[in-house]
């Protein structure tokens, strides 16, 4: 039977000891951290994600400012806006909240953002730093998965790790970060995607196994070898109409399939989701301290 990994208390944790360096900070007479996020067009659930990251910046003691754009907004007009705060010597993090609308290309706006202020860890400079195992701000969700990694005590080093998705945000850096050189880290790593041959078969290898592939409860104990660790990194809104809210949030492991066979497990929600904002915060106080960029 797996051991449920309890992101919202270890999130609290983290919470608590940010607040306080925040509060150290402030005593010693210098400015709180100062988080900015851009909003364009009016996606619902971007506006979730951008009033959960406001209102833990309020709960630390960090300055927020939410700058809202019309999604009819040019590329241009866009990159200005953030060639503005990155000259801005007051704001010490930026984030542009994707997805973006389909004419403004993701790409050129996070290549534009100031590597010293890219909290997200989307910037090339800072993708290509933590590949050589150099200071880089890591983006927000892989972070919190080693951060749960570390606070379990799960050991890694020697493991297989398959991680089952590929994308710029998670799957790929994931599967870095897990084989570099490190505590939490020296795994043999399998990355696989939807071209992959003979998928079942691999994951049947993993002693860790990360899905991040945005197919609601896709992996089951088929998938899953015996004591194998499970980290659920998927999070899809379900109509479910049981709920007030009108939906379910599933993950992309079938939790209660896979629960008696696996060692321990990420709920969702309350799993990797809790530590994706408290790693952003993170990132965006060691902005503030100028640890990364000094």
């Amino acid at each position: 039977m797996g051991q449920i990994i309890d992101g919202k208390q270890v999130a609290e944790s983290m919470k608590s000891a940010i607040a306080l360096e925040v509060s150290e900070l402030i005593n010693a007479g210098k400015r709180p951290p100062h988080l900015v996020a851009i909003l364009v067009g009016n996606n619902g659930a971007s506006e979730t994600y951008v009033a959960n990251k406001v209102k833990s910046c309020e709960e630390l003691g960090f300055v927020s400012t939410l700058l809202r754009l019309p999604p009819t907004i040019s590329e241009n007009e866009l990159l200005d806006q953030v060639i503005k705060i990155n000259t801005n010597s007051e704001m010490d993090g930026l984030i542009v909240q994707l997805p973006l609308p389909d004419h403004i290309n993701p790409d050129r706006v996070m290549e534009t953002i100031d590597p010293r202020k890219d909290v997200d860890g989307f910037h090339p400079i800072n993708i290509g730093r933590m590949a050589k195992g150099l200071p880089a701000y890591i983006s927000a969700t892989p972070q919190g998965v080693l951060d749960l990694l570390a606070y379990y005590k799960i050991e890694t080093a020697g493991k297989h790790c398959v991680v089952v998705g590929r994308s710029q945000i998670v799957g790929l850096p994931m599967s870095i970060l897990m084989q570099r050189n490190h505590p939490i880290g020296n795994c043999t790593v399998t990355i696989t995607h939807s071209k992959t041959k003979n998928l079942i078969e691999i994951c049947q290898q993993a002693d860790i196994l990360i899905a991040a592939l945005g197919k609601p409860e896709f992996l089951n104990a088929t998938y899953v070898k015996e004591g194998a660790v499970i980290i659920d990194v998927g999070l899809t809104r379900i109509v479910d109409e049981t709920k007030k809210s009108g939906f379910s949030l599933k993950g992309d492991v079938d939790f209660n399939d896979v629960f008696e066979k696996c060692s321990y497990i990420t709920p969702v929600p309350k799993g990797v989701g809790p530590m994706t904002i408290v790693s952003l915060m993170k990132n965006t106080l060691l902005a503030a301290k100028c640890v990364i960029y000094p």
